[in-house]
């Protein structure tokens, strides 16, 4: 398998969860992927919650349920262990789609609503930190 070279940025679709053209944080200090979402509700062996696409966007909240879901042990880079759900989904870079596991948290106070660990990276990517949005830059010179 080839490997395809990431930057430190890029931007994201995640079908599953109607979100496009997401901005994503490649972070290879960081075994999961998380991403961003409020109102994390479990009840009767569901979980729902609402993703934010962009701070900025119109197409705002998606509210989405899971019947299947883990409830995880997530030790953040300060040491503090935080328990999160984590939910499988898809998500779509270089006009691929691939399987990824997120962890569900509130990144409202980072940069970026998305970061990517290295559980989905490898065997993937190779990740150049002074590259950004590749994967958006070989859309625009493909079409």
């Amino acid at each position: 398998m080839n490997k395809k070279i990431i930057g430190r940025t890029d931007r994201a679709d995640f079908p599953e969860l109607k979100l496009r053209n997401i901005p994503i944080k490649i972070d290879t200090g960081a075994y999961t992927s998380s991403i961003h979402c409020s109102e994390i509700e479990e009840k009767e062996g569901k979980l729902s919650c609402v993703f934010i696409a962009d701070k900025n966007a119109l197409n705002s909240k998606n509210k989405i349920t899971f019947a299947s879901y883990k409830n995880v042990t997530v030790r953040s880079s300060n040491g503090i262990a935080q328990n999160r759900y984590v939910v499988e989904s898809t998500i779509e870079l270089f006009g691929k789609t691939y399987k990824i596991s997120l962890s569900l948290n509130d990144r409202s106070d980072m940069k970026f609503p998305v970061l990517i660990g290295r559980k989905f990276l490898n065997g993937k990517f190779i990740v150049d930190p002074e590259l950004e949005n590749i994967s958006v830059k070989e859309q625009k010179t493909s079409s």
